[in-house]
This record gives C-alpha cells, structure tokens and sequence, in this order.
C-alpha cells in the first residue's frame, strides 16, 4: 500500500526551511503555501534557516501534520490534494511523495486471512513463500509431517527440491521465492529460465543462449557451465553467445562472426575447436592466446583528498555499512550475486544523492520503492549532478532512434531547411521532422513508417507504409538534398558514413564522433531503438553524456551497472578509454561491475560480500586493485591471478 513518507517529503535534512526542506512547497504554483509557511514560523517561533535536522521533533510534527491558522501541515495538504487526483499531473505530483509500505492486514503475504490460516509445518504459504531459496532448501528437509502427510505430500516434495536445488545450483540460492519480476535483473531472469530448463529434463534439445553469464561473478561461471554441460550429457546441444572467455574455454566448439560489426561484419571468420594455432588468427583468439591484453595502467590516480562518505547505510541486507568513494576517480564495486552491490549504489547511494541533488524529483523512475536509510552523507557538496547510466531502452516505440536520442537530428534539420529549396518552397527545420504533426511527414503512417497491425493474442506486425514506402516524409520533401542525398537517405547512413559527410559540420560532426568513441560508428542514424540490445542502449547515453557535457567545472558523478554487458574485449578497451575521459574531465565514475579486466584498471574498488543474501550486504575489502588482491575474498582471489598474468608479459599493449 502507498503512503507518503518523511524522506521524500524532506529529501535533504541538512537544508532550512528558506532553502526549500518542504519539498512539495518548493514548486512554483505554491506561492501562497511558502508565504503561509514564513508567517507561521515567525508565529510559532521556529527557525527559518535553522537546518530540518536541528529543529525540534515537536517543530517537525507541526510542519508535517499540524495546524496553526490558515497553515496546515505538509501531510494534510497532499491528503486534501488526493480530492483533485482525476487530474494526470496533480496525480504524478503526489506520486513522488508515497512509497509502497507493507499492508498491515496480510503482512505482505497479499493473501486474505482464510488462505493464511493453512499451514504446513507449524508455517503458512506466506512465510515459505518468503524463504531464500537456499533455506527453502533446509526447510523442505526439516518440516515436521506425519506418515500419511508424507505419502500424500511425497511427489510435491521432490518436485519442490529439485526445483529449489536448481536454483541455488544456478547460483541463485540468495533469492527470496516471492521477489517481483521486475526487479529481477536481466542475469537473474536468465538464470531463472536456465533453472526452469532443467527442471523440465528434456533430452535432444536445442537450448539457445544469449550471453548466460550476464551478472554472474568469476566464482559463479563455474557453476553456470557445470550446469550446461550437465544438459549436454543428457543428449541436448547448447549453442551460447558469449564474450566471457572462461565460458568461451569451455565451449567444445566455437564459431567466430567479424571482422568489424554493423555492415562490416556478418562473415565467419573462425569455426573449429578453441585452442589451436588456427583459433588464434582471429580477434577474439587474439585475446584468448594473449597476444592482446588490456593492459593495467603504469600509475593510478591518487584517491582522496576529496570523497564522498556515507555512513550507516541500511536497506535489505546491508546493515550499518560504511563506504567511501574518491571523487574524480574510476571506482569499481565488485562483489559475488546478492552480495548488495545494487542495493548499495541504486537504492542507497543514488536515489540519496538524487534527493540532495535533484529533490525528491530526481528519483521519479522509482516511485514506490524503498529509499535506503544512511545516518549521514558527506562530500555531495562537491558534486553538481548524478547521472545514472544503466541498460533500461532509450526508446519503446520505433520513433526513437540513435540520432534523435544524442540530439544530432536538429542539426541536421537544420542543414536541409538552409539548401535553397527548402527556402524557395518555405519549408522550416520542422518540416523534416517524422515526429512533428503538420511538417512535412506521411500522413498515412504519421511519419513512422511502417504500420502497426494488433494480433490480439499474438505478437504485433509492423508493415511498411504503402504511402511513403517506409520513408516517413511526404515525396516533395524528399527532393530537398545534400550532397545528393534526402533526408531519408541520411538517417539510412551509418554514423561512420554520417561523420565523413558531415565532416565540415562542427556541432553535428563532434556529436556524430562521440558515438564513434563509445564504439558506435556501425549504427545507422534512424535505426529504431527497440532493435538496439541493453549494451548498446547504455553505450549510446554515455554518447549523450559527453556530447552535452557543459564546462569542466561542472562535476556529476556517473553511475553505471556493468556496462560491459555485451562487449567483446576490444569493446571493453573502447569502453575504458571513454570512461577514462570522463575522469580526466573531472567528473566522478561509479561502475558496478565483474569483469576483471575493467576492475584492475579502476582507480579504487570495494569489493561486497562475502556471500549473497544474508550472508553478504557487507564490505570486506576496499583500496587499489593490488591491494583488494591482497584479500581472501572471492574478488581479491581472482583478480590476484589477472594482475599476475600482466606482470608476467614484458610487454602489454595499452589499453
């Protein structure tokens, strides 16, 4: 159930209440509540620039629930706007204020009292239900059944194992039964599926996977692949596509597409066994020969003076943790499956930065969860913003598109409303908009493209427009050109081919480059963003992020959920050497990440742990990668062995 809650209401405890704690009152439409707020402070005594947190718990209940005069508390204000709440924006408004609480009457079981009251073992459905997978385990071992219950119960109860053992087999032992969906994460969902497979035991099938070691540490490949070859040697065939090269090692057979990507790639450029002379003519067998590494860096950025500390933070399983992050640094957190890494940099570090940073206003795509809990924050003075960039789509129409998303498509609007007939005929940069009604888009297909045809129980069909022939302009747009192409036959280009035409186009050309920098330059510029993967998505809004970057007194912390998913190790390099910018534009990198060869290039790492679930949501190591090395935890151990591997090349090519 909704209710509204104190810290969304007053994001940042260290501000006055002339500085705006009362966040709802700070928007401009409430004048007159700030006025009637100054005049029963004054009233009432209470300090107008006195910091939230100094004021008195009975000063706080009066400005959150009380009344005095015309003034009523902040609380009874938002209830009393619930009577407006048929108008869209009054209903958004108040959504940044509540968050889902549990209900009271089921105890979060979302069952009513009759369905609670069975119980087996002394525990209702409710409260199994809320196990971890790996103590299901324990408990299906355990329960207290008579005879008769046990014959009754015996099939249901060795389904029940092996299901819940696949699980934990899969790694994912630290999960609660009842988790929602949602904030599964794409590696996790993965697995669950992976899971669901081999509880089905079938024989002579084909599984398909795409990337299975998504979000899974070093020290959980290994059970991933024992758990493949296990259907192997049931009679099925597994065919992976994958970029890890302890899973590439294992694989029986591999098969190599290049050399580039985009339109320069599509051939197979290797097929055979992994290891041989023949493996390593190829750009992956490069790598996994060690003829190319990437490299570790000869000297690393000094962390501190200047840090961002939090303490006592407190959400799920982490339990009064303290951390500290070097500003203007690269800062992995590193940690084993439900160790707490995301709990700690979304839910904690994140959405708290984005209260101070943003007001409550700066967390709306997480409206309704929990806010993690920290006693106190120190150093976000020193930031200006916090930008997260994860994997979720920048677009879930085929609307959006790489150019319209980087902002590039004004300029070139731009460019075709200057030639000289677009002048003669009027045309304006709006006509050469597909988004914008009355320009000069296909009215058939409102500048799309395609038709959408509805299959009810079936997925949609997209069809080409017959109008425009999946142009999206009108005809008598189309015969304004540039170095003979339309505007139709740019957004068709790549942007490599983009930034050699546009070679002369300051503005449109640095942006154009930026995209080619994240290792981007196969894209074409109008190709629909649900056809682009979560790697290529995340890729494309730190392409935004430089392009809009502003003066380099501006400092943001960038915030990134491992945005290597997806990327060959020479997309990685790529990668490093963009994040790198970042740092040595004075901004502040926070990746969470296991990759190895990513880790052992940050400047700092905390490492969680050391288990997931309960046993995990602590930190157990943090400092430079050789000194996390250093640790008996599972990362220390790991990245120990890629550090040495580097120290035994004489020469290394840099990343």
């Amino acid at each position: 159930m909704l209710e509204y809650d104190e810290s969304l209401v007053v994001p940042d405890v260290g501000r006055t209440l002339a500085q705006g704690a009362l966040d709802p009152w700070t928007k401009p439409r409430y004048t007159s509540k700030r006025r009637q707020l100054k005049e029963m402070a004054e009233r009432e005594g209470i300090p107008f620039e006195t910091p939230w947190h100094r004021l008195t718990p009975k000063q706080r209940e009066l400005l959150l629930h009380g009344r005095s005069g015309r003034f009523v508390g902040v609380f009874t204000f938002l209830r009393r706007l619930e009577r407006k709440r048929y108008k869209q924006y009054i209903r958004v408004f108040l959504r940044q204020y509540q968050k889902a609480n549990t209900c009271p009457d089921c105890g979060g079981a979302r069952l009513r009292p009759e369905s609670l009251a069975v119980r087996v073992g002394d525990a209702t459905i409710g409260q199994v239900g809320a196990l971890t997978a790996g103590r299901m385990a324990d408990w299906l071992e355990t329960v207290d059944l008579t005879q008769f219950e046990q014959g009754v119960a015996a099939t249901i109860l060795r389904e029940l194992r092996d299901r819940v053992s696949f699980l934990c087999d899969v790694g994912l032992g630290y999960m609660s039964l009842d988790r929602l969906t949602r904030t599964l994460s794409g590696g996790e969902a993965q697995r669950i599926s992976l899971a669901n497979a081999l509880g089905a035991s079938l024989v002579d099938t084909l599984y398909v996977l795409d990337e299975p070691s998504i979000g899974l540490h070093p020290r959980d490949i290994g059970r991933l692949l024992d758990l493949l070859r296990r259907l192997c040697d049931a009679g099925n065939t597994v065919v992976m596509v994958e970029h890890d090269f302890t899973a590439i090692r294992a694989a029986d057979h591999m098969v190599e597409l290049g050399p580039g990507s985009g339109e320069h790639g599509g051939d197979m450029m290797y097929s055979g066994p992994t290891v041989g002379p023949k493996a390593s003519t190829t750009l992956t067998g490069q790598y996994l020969t060690g003829v190319k590494k990437i490299a570790v860096p000869s000297s690393r950025r000094v962390s501190g003076p200047r840090w961002l500390s939090v303490a006592g933070a407190r959400l799920h399983n982490l339990t009064d943790v303290d951390v500290a992050i070097p500003l203007e640094t690269l800062t992995a957190v590193t940690g084993v499956s439900g160790s707490g890494k995301s709990t700690l940099v979304h839910d904690i570090l994140y959405r708290q930065l984005a209260a101070r940073l943003k007001g409550a206003h700066g967390a709306k795509e997480h409206l309704g969860e929990s806010v993690g809990h920290v006693e106190s924050m120190s150093g976000h003075e020193r930031l200006e913003d916090v930008v997260l960039i994860d994997q979720s789509p920048i677009g879930r129409t085929p609307r959006s598109n790489p150019v319209t998303y980087v902002r590039a498509f004004d300029e070139i609007r731009k460019l075709f409303a200057a030639q000289p007939l677009s002048r003669a005929r009027g045309y304006s940069p709006t006509t050469f908009s597909f988004n914008a009604p009355g320009g000069g888009r296909c009215n058939a297909c409102e500048g799309a493209g395609h038709l959408q045809i509805e299959m009810v129980f079936m997925a949609d069909v997209f069809i080409p427009c017959e109008a425009c022939e999946g142009s999206r302009f009108e005809p008598e747009v189309l015969d304004v050109r540039i170095k003979g192409l339309s505007i139709q036959d740019v957004l068709n280009l790549t942007v490599d081919q983009a930034v050699v035409r546009f070679r002369h186009q300051e503005r449109l050309g640095k942006t154009l480059w930026h995209l080619q920098q994240v290792g981007l330059g196969y894209l074409r510029l109008g190709q629909p963003a649900t056809t682009l993967s979560g790697g290529e998505a995340q890729r494309l809004k730190i392409a935004r992020q430089l392009a809009g970057a502003k003066r380099k007194a501006q400092r943001r912390l960038y915030i990134l959920d491992e945005p290597t998913t997806g990327l060959h190790m020479d997309d990685v390099r790529t990668l490093i050497k963009v994040l790198d910018r970042l740092v040595d534009a004075g901004h502040t990198v926070l990746v969470i990440e296991h990759q190895l060869d990513l880790i052992k290039r940050a400047d700092w790492v905390i490492d969680m742990g050391p288990e997931g679930g309960d046993a995990g949501g602590r930190v157990v190591a943090q400092g430079t990668p050789e000194e996390v090395a250093q640790e008996e935890t599972y990362t220390g151990r790991y990245l120990r062995e890629v550090l040495a591997e580097n120290s035994d090349t004489a020469t290394v090519e840099s990343a």
